[in-house]
């Protein structure tokens, strides 16, 4: 959900940036040495999965898998997601690099909000239960992200509240994608893995 050069007003691309800087520097505080192979994973999951992209003016439509990254993650979500928009803004021109940090607020933002909604539900249920939790968590983040994007572009200009509406409507068939495979992840994890979420009981 990559908002491309030249959308925004430097207005929002400057508290973006500033926002996302200050989240990058959170999450990099919070990144213990145990969890660095699991954020190198979510940052490729997320590079592969957005590859294949529609645009849609001022956006695009594709997977993003911010909702799994985030249950995983936590607040390390915003240094992983950083450097996959990164390398994908320098080698493929998705997005840009002046909207790099509006783009990853907004899709790193709602992964950290979905990681504090859902995380008691995966830790503490039974496996079929963490998978529930992990489809809302899915497909909330996924919500959050086009909410995200759209108060961007609102931020912009009147002009741009259409797209903004229209990006939302685009990508209900992706929540409920990114619902069934972010339930079906977590199912997976909870089964031969559980400890990947135990970290996550207790508040941090």
């Amino acid at each position: 959900m990559h908002i491309v050069d030249g959308a925004l007003s430097s207005q929002v691309i400057v508290g973006g940036t500033v926002l996302a800087a200050a989240g990058i520097g959170l999450g990099l505080k919070k990144l213990s040495v145990e969890r660095i192979p699991a954020a190198g994973v979510m940052s490729a999951s997320f590079f592969v999965a957005s590859l294949v992209h529609v645009p849609l003016g001022p956006s695009s439509v594709h997977l993003i898998l911010n909702g799994l990254a985030g249950l995983i993650l936590g607040w390390a979500a915003f240094p992983a997601l950083f450097v996959a928009l990164l390398l994908q803004a320098v080698f493929f021109g998705f997005g840009g690099l002046t909207v790099l940090g509006v783009n990853t607020l907004n899709i790193a933002l709602p992964a950290v909000i979905v990681h504090y909604v859902c995380r008691h539900g995966i830790a503490a249920g039974r496996p079929a239960v963490a998978a529930v939790w992990g489809a809302v968590g899915g497909a909330l983040a996924i919500a959050l992200t086009t909410f995200c994007v759209g108060a961007a572009l609102a931020l912009t200009g009147d002009a741009f509240i259409p797209a903004a509406k229209l990006i939302f409507f685009a990508h209900i068939p992706i929540m409920a994608i990114e619902a069934v495979l972010s339930g079906a992840a977590v199912l997976l994890a909870r089964r031969v893995k559980p400890e990947l979420f135990q970290a996550f009981a207790q508040p941090s």
